[in-house]
This record gives C-alpha cells, sequence and structure tokens, in this order.
C-alpha cells in the first residue's frame, strides 16, 4: 500500500493532522457513554438499544491505539526529516511513561496494589496502549528516515498480529496475560498490538507523503477491512476454535474498516476548513478532549466509580437505577465535568512544564530540551 519507490517523497508537511485529533475526541465521548452506561438499570442494559450501542462502541478502543500508532510514526518521519529524532524521541519514551503511570494510578484506585503488587501487571486499555507505544516507538525512530520501509514494516507487522491473535488463546501461564482476554488482562497485546501497527503505517504515508498519501493508505485500509468482514466464515474455520469477536481477523478487520472510514470522513472535514479560519465552539470541545484524551481517561473514570473522599461517585448515587432521561442528563454532566477538569489541567501544565525546563536549563545548561 506504500507508495511506488518511483513515486518522490515530497517535503514532510509539520501541519498538525486534527482529524487525528477529532477521531480520539469522538472517542473519548463514546467511551465516557461506554462506561456510564453501568448507570442504567439492569434491565435497560440488557435492551436492543444497549446492544446497538456497544457495536458502536466496540470502535473506541482501536481508535485510541489506532491514533496512538499514528501520532508516533508520524512524529518520527518529521523529526528524521527536521533533524531533531533523538530529542523527539525522549519526549516520545517520556509520554509512554505518562500512560503507563495513569494506568498504574487507575489500578491502584480499584485494586490493592501495595498488598498484592500483581495487579501493577493487569493490561488494561491504558496498559496496554503504553505497552504498545514502547513496541512501535524503536521500529518507528529505526526507520523513520526511510519513510516507504516504515510504512511497509508497520503494515506488514499489522496483518502479522491479527493473523496470529486467534492462537494467542492457546497460550497459558504469565504469558497469556499479553495474548489471551481475560478479566486480569481485557485488552492483551493479541490483537490490539495490530491497531498500534495499522495506525503507525497510517501516520507513516501522512508524515512523508501528507494528506494525499493518508488519504490512500485509509481506502486501501478500508477496502482490506470489509473483505476481511465478507471472509469471516472462511478466517474463522483457519484456527481452531476461539472467541470470533475477541481474536478473529475478520472481526479485527471490520473494526478497522470503521476506524479508518471515520477518519477519511475528519479528514475530507479538515481539508474543507478554510486556512485560519476560528474554530467553531463544537471544534474546541472535541479537540480539548483530543488532545487531553488521558486526563480526560482519567477524570471520568474517579467522577464516575471512585467515591472521592468515600462520598461521592456517580455509580454510588445513580448506578443500576437510572432510566434513559436520566442516564442522558448523568452523562451529559459527566462529559461537561470531565471537559472542565481537562481544560484545567491543560492551564495547569502550561504553567509547570516551562518552569520545569527552566530547571532542567539551569541544572544542564546548553542543553536543548524539548517538551
Amino acid at each position: 500500500m506504500a507508495p511506488s519507490p518511483s513515486r518522490s517523497v515530497s517535503p514532510v508537511s509539520q501541519d498538525r493532522v486534527r482529524a487525528i485529533d477529532w477521531l480520539r475526541g469522538i472517542a473519548v465521548l463514546f467511551m465516557i457513554q461506554t462506561h456510564a452506561l453501568a448507570l442504567l438499570t439492569p434491565e435497560l442494559r440488557k435492551s436492543v438499544w444497549v446492544g446497538r450501542l456497544l457495536k458502536v462502541d466496540g470502535l473506541v478502543a482501536p481508535a485510541f491505539i489506532f491514533s496512538a500508532g499514528f501520532a508516533t510514526a508520524l512524529l518520527m518521519v518529521r523529526s528524521a526529516a527536521a533533524g531533531v529524532l533523538p530529542e523527539r524521541v525522549s519526549r516520545n519514551l517520556r509520554r509512554a511513561g505518562e500512560v503507563l503511570a495513569v494506568a498504574t494510578l487507575v489500578n491502584w484506585a480499584w485494586f490493592p496494589l501495595l498488598r498484592e503488587p500483581v495487579w501493577i501487571l493487569r493490561m488494561d486499555i491504558l496498559q496496554c496502549v503504553g505497552v504498545c507505544l514502547l513496541i512501535v516507538l524503536p521500529v518507528a525512530a529505526a526507520l523513520a528516515s526511510r519513510p516507504r520501509v516504515l510504512a511497509s514494516v508497520a503494515f506488514v507487522l499489522a496483518m502479522a498480529v491479527f493473523a496470529v491473535a486467534p492462537l494467542g488463546e492457546l497460550v497459558t501461564g504469565p504469558w497469556a496475560t499479553l495474548t489471551n482476554k481475560s478479566s486480569f488482562a481485557p485488552f492483551p497485546l493479541l490483537p490490539w498490538l495490530g491497531f498500534a501497527w495499522l495506525g503507525a503505517f497510517c501516520g507513516t504515508m501522512a508524515g512523508a507523503w501528507g494528506r494525499a498519501g493518508l488519504a490512500r493508505a485509509l481506502v486501501g485500509l478500508m477496502a482490506l477491512g470489509f473483505a476481511g468482514m465478507l471472509a469471516a466464515d472462511f478466517l474463522y474455520g483457519l484456527y481452531p476454535s476461539h472467541r470470533f469477536f475477541v481474536a478473529n481477523p475478520s472481526n479485527s478487520a471490520t473494526r478497522f474498516a470503521w476506524v479508518c472510514t471515520v477518519l477519511l470522513g475528519l479528514l475530507w472535514l479538515e481539508g474543507r476548513v478554510p486556512v485560519g479560519a476560528a474554530p467553531s465552539r463544537a471544534r474546541r470541545f472535541i479537540e480539548v478532549f483530543g488532545t487531553s484524551s488521558l486526563s480526560a481517561y482519567f477524570f471520568h473514570e474517579m467522577l464516575l466509580f471512585y467515591q472521592t473522599g468515600g462520598v461521592f461517585s456517580f455509580q454510588r448515587f445513580w448506578g443500576d437505577r437510572s432510566g434513559w432521561l436520566q442516564f442522558g442528563v448523568l452523562l451529559a454532566a459527566l462529559i461537561v465535568l470531565t471537559w472542565l477538569l481537562c481544560i484545567l489541567t491543560d492551564r495547569v501544565e502550561r504553567v509547570v512544564r516551562p518552569a520545569l525546563r527552566a530547571a532542567m536549563e539551569r541544572v544542564r545548561p546548553g542543553r536543548r530540551v524539548l517538551t
């Protein structure tokens, strides 16, 4: 799917790909809605409408992991072209560390990490994203100066991960945490790492060939994904018995086909926004979540489930007892509170980060520090 060797690579664009921010922002909204379903009565959670919502909600995790791989490869390719790759690698390593730190904090909120440290290894969505970043980053950095090679490698690795995912259910013992979905590993690396590699493939295309390259990659992945969806019976029969909607390549193909379809639509919308135009209120709202998705994950989880001071949480007061009207009001309140906390956190970071950078410069004068 990468451009042919005869086609020259265009100058690397440094423009932000707003469409990927919008994809993350929309995914955050659906993530909050997914978790807030715990507020509905048990009877409503079994309804047809909830079943339909859950089908859409199944795209949230692929969108987040895809976006993480996309951003990693995009920044590596751009940094290699600008001659600042080592500094960017350090920054991305810090970002992966931040993701894993928040993942550990969230695990600590739910499980007794001090008494039972094994819970720190639980593979939930944030742990999965953090580990995927650590796996994708060295490959993306090593091949960033050769985007054709990086795009090809990322695509092949994505297909390999999806192809072996059903076999992960045969793994037992400690390694099963990385290959087999369970209560201890809701998001193992199989098949989720595949979405990170697909994101890296698309990020490389965007970094080296711009919007046109990204659009071609998305169209190709859409075609491949929908073809895989149609081949469900054939692909299921290739493997020993396994959970189709967890590990089968056809299920993964369906998910990445729809994620790419949404991203292609957002890319089209981005292209219709006049250069220099002031963002609308809706765009600013979505972009807060798109650029602060880690904060949004943490804050909405704490508001929804964690009993702050042992007194308040949405779950404590309204869990399992809300009808549709009350659910809608509570969901709106949860989204707004999360949004406000994300804005507050962003403003605090804007003050703290320059101060930390200045302090580091004083400790190590003359060294360039990127944040």
